[in-house]
Formats: structure tokens, C-alpha cells, sequence
């Protein structure tokens, strides 16, 4: 056991930097890109990352299970040029209320039964639009109603070369 006295702490220079923090000082301030808003007419099947305004039409619960923690909604947004089902979970079901204009951030395409569903994870968000939006939405292109068959391509043959 060694009966040295420690030093006092005036006397010891300021720790250096580890190599992680001295990077993480010197990085610039990340410079964040505008959201690009697409509409529902041009939505994809398996398709993630959209940003879009619409306007809630209807609302109807599907699952309610209080043991579990647990409900969904199917609710029916739209703008200018088309609508689709959005599948509402948990506390997203109060945010989409009937007449309501929500913006969806970071929206994903699910298939459900073969038809598209809009829907919002984790790493997604819905913003409630305090004013009403101005448009019509368009209520004779519904994109759920759509079938979507998933169709195995045989693989392309390679030719050999000569």
C-alpha cells in the first residue's frame, strides 16, 4: 500500500481532451435540408420518408384493448388529388379527429390485405395544423381502394462471354 499523499488539485494541470471529444468540438453545426412535401396521388407501395398535409375526413376504431395498451384507428385522409387510409395507433387516434388538417413527417406505406395504408412510426411525426387547410380535397381517387399483387421476376440469365 503506498502512503503517498495525493496533490493538491491546484497543482494539476486540466485533463486533456479524449480524441472523441476533441472531434466532437471541432465538428460544424449540421445544416438541416427543407422538407420536400409530396401528395397522396404519388404515394408508392413500400415506400417511407414522406412529408404531406391532408386534411382527416373520417375516423373509426378498429382494435381497443385496455389490457394490452392498445388501440388502432382507420382514419381516411385526403388532399387535392387523392385519399387513403391512415393507420392511427395509440395517442396518434386524439391528434386525428374528423376536420382536422395534420401535416405527416417521415410517413411510411404499409400493405395491408393487398391495399396501401399510410402510417406513422417512431421516427415519424404528425403535427396538428391549428388553421383549417384551403383546399377540396378530391374524394374520387381513394388509393386504398387500389390491389397491389406482388409478382416474383424470374432473375435476369447472364450470358457468357465469348
Amino acid at each position: 500500500m503506498s502512503t503517498a499523499k495525493p496533490r493538491p488539485a491546484a497543482n494539476r494541470a486540466a485533463p486533456s481532451p479524449s480524441p472523441a471529444q476533441a472531434a466532437a468540438a471541432a465538428k460544424p453545426t449540421v445544416v438541416l435540408r427543407k422538407p420536400v412535401f409530396t401528395t397522396i396521388d404519388k404515394l408508392l407501395p413500400q415506400t417511407h420518408g414522406h412529408n404531406l398535409t391532408a386534411r382527416v375526413l373520417s375516423a373509426r376504431a378498429v382494435l381497443d384493448k385496455p389490457a394490452a395498451r392498445t388501440r388502432v384507428a382507420e382514419c381516411l385522409v385526403g388532399d387535392p388529388t387523392a385519399t387513403v387510409l391512415f393507420t392511427a395507433r395509440n395517442a396518434q387516434i386524439e391528434m386525428l379527429k374528423p376536420g382536422n388538417t395534420v401535416i405527416f413527417r417521415n410517413a411510411r406505406i404499409d400493405m395491408f390485405k393487398d391495399t396501401m395504408r399510410l402510417a406513422v412510426d417512431k421516427w415519424g411525426l404528425i403535427e396538428v395544423v391549428e388553421e383549417p387547410a384551403d383546399f377540396k380535397v378530391n374524394e374520387d381517387n381513394n388509393m386504398s381502394e387500389i390491389e397491389y399483387e406482388l409478382v416474383n421476376a424470374p432473375p435476369k440469365k447472364q450470358e457468357r462471354k465469348k
